[in-house]
């Protein structure tokens, strides 16, 4: 897969140009990678090209020094966007990608098309919980955290059914740069886009996990109320929806995209 120098740092991307009118930008989860999207790569290659990428400070991506806020990360996906001659694009964010797809979507002066933002929030957290989660991985490491990241992510019977694609995603989530999560840590800490939510006016999709005790589904909801153009559907998942019901979330995506 290609690295390409953009915004004074090197993004490591696939795009997929399967000759369709328009295209979806991919972003991932904190402490993945692009390869947690391969269950929607088959479903969604039919109906448009596709950009994934990793975030900055993940997987083969470059990871630069100091705190990262939203501005930087979606200027990232502007400037590789522009590089690769796409200039309108459909966007799916996950999680922290959701923080970075909001940040777009009132930023992007009319490249972005449609917004689906997955298991996210305006305001993820608080300030404490992210300078906690900080000194903790900067003390013990990654690996310290894996068990309690398995039960934030993913349901119990999905742990126990499915171990091996879960300790896929562990093992990725291990091998995250440290300073890159750390940096990430921070964005999300600081990004809070309560107050202009009401200024998104692009069609929106909002997902929700039934059990997600990280963005619950009442931070789903408070985002389908404050954006003007936005519906709001709650998959039987936690934290990673599209890992763990991945027909019924790209099936979402297509629908909506295509309606």
């Amino acid at each position: 897969m290609p690295l390409t120098k953009v915004n004074n740092t090197e993004i490591n991307y696939l795009f997929e140009d399967h000759g369709k009118e328009n295209s979806l930008v991919f972003s991932n989860s904190l402490g993945t990678n692009f390869s947690m999207w391969e269950k929607q790569r088959e479903e969604i290659s039919k109906y448009f090209n596709i950009l994934f990428y990793d975030t900055r400070g993940h997987g083969k991506s470059e990871v630069t020094e100091g705190d990262y806020s939203a501005e930087l990360l979606g200027n990232d996906i502007l400037q590789l966007t522009e590089f690769l001659g796409i200039k309108e694009f459909y966007f799916c964010g996950i999680s922290m990608g959701g923080l970075i797809g909001q940040w777009l979507a009132l930023n992007a002066d009319g490249r972005l098309k449609k917004l689906i933002i997955s298991n996210t929030a305006a305001k993820i957290g608080t300030a404490d919980g992210w300078n906690s989660r900080i000194k903790s991985v900067s003390e013990n490491g990654l690996s310290s955290i894996l068990e309690a990241t398995a039960e934030r992510w993913f349901t119990e019977s999905f742990n126990k059914n499915h171990k091996n694609e879960v300790d896929g995603i562990l093992e990725n989530f291990a091998e995250t740069p440290l300073q890159g999560y750390i940096s990430n840590c921070a964005m999300v800490r600081d990004a809070d886009f309560r107050n202009e939510l009401d200024k998104i006016n692009i069609p929106t999709l909002v997902i929700s996990g039934k059990y997600d005790e990280v963005t619950t589904v009442e931070d789903g909801n408070s985002l389908q109320k404050n954006i003007r153009n936005a519906e709001h559907i709650i998959l039987e998942t936690c934290h990673l929806s599209n890992f763990e019901k991945p027909a019924e979330f790209s099936s979402a995506v297509v629908q909506f995209l295509n309606q």
